[in-house]
C-alpha cells in the first residue's frame, strides 16, 4: 500500500515538494542562526517586541546593517516585522526553531552514544590509575 502511494507520480511530486520545502526552511533557519549577531537579536526578541534601532544598539552597526540582519531573520521566518509610522517593530516567531530542534533531536542519539562511550572510557582510566602502583 505504501509503495502504491509513493509510486504514483502525483504523490511523488507532492512528497518531493514537501522534502524540498522542509530543506529550504531548515537551510534558512541554520543560516540565520550561524551569525552571533542574529542569535543575540533573537535572544533580545525573546523578551518582547523591539525596534530595529533597539536591536542594533548593543552592536557597533548602522541601522542599515541591522536591517540586513533582520531581513535574514525574517526570510527564515524567525521574526515578524510590522511598520508603525517610521518605526519597524520586530517580534520573535519561534515556530521555525521547532523544525531545527526536531532535526537536531534525530542526531542527539549519536552524540549520546559517543558521550556515554567517552564517560565509560574515562571511568575505566580512573579505575586503572587508582590501581596499586598507579596502574602504569
Amino acid at each position: 500500500m505504501l509503495n502504491q502511494t509513493v509510486d504514483k507520480p502525483s504523490s511523488a511530486i507532492y512528497l518531493n515538494h514537501m522534502v524540498e520545502q522542509q530543506t529550504i526552511v531548515l537551510d534558512r533557519v541554520f543560516h540565520a542562526l550561524a551569525d552571533p549577531t542574529r542569535r543575540a537579536m533573537l535572544k533580545s526578541l525573546a523578551s518582547g517586541e523591539r525596534r530595529i534601532g533597539e536591536l542594533a544598539s548593543p552592536f557597533s552597526m548602522s541601522l542599515a546593517a541591522a536591517s540586513k540582519h533582520v531581513r535574514v531573520l525574517e526570510q527564515a521566518g524567525l521574526i515578524h516585522r510590522r511598520v508603525e509610522g517610521r518605526a519597524h517593530l520586530c517580534r520573535l516567531n519561534p515556530d521555525p526553531l521547532a523544525a531545527a530542534d526536531e532535526w537536531l533531536h534525530f542526531y542527539e542519539r549519536f552524540w549520546s552514544k559517543r558521550l556515554d562511550a567517552l564517560e565509560e572510557a574515562l571511568k575505566a582510566e580512573d579505575t586503572h590509575q587508582g590501581a596499586p602502583y598507579g596502574g602504569r
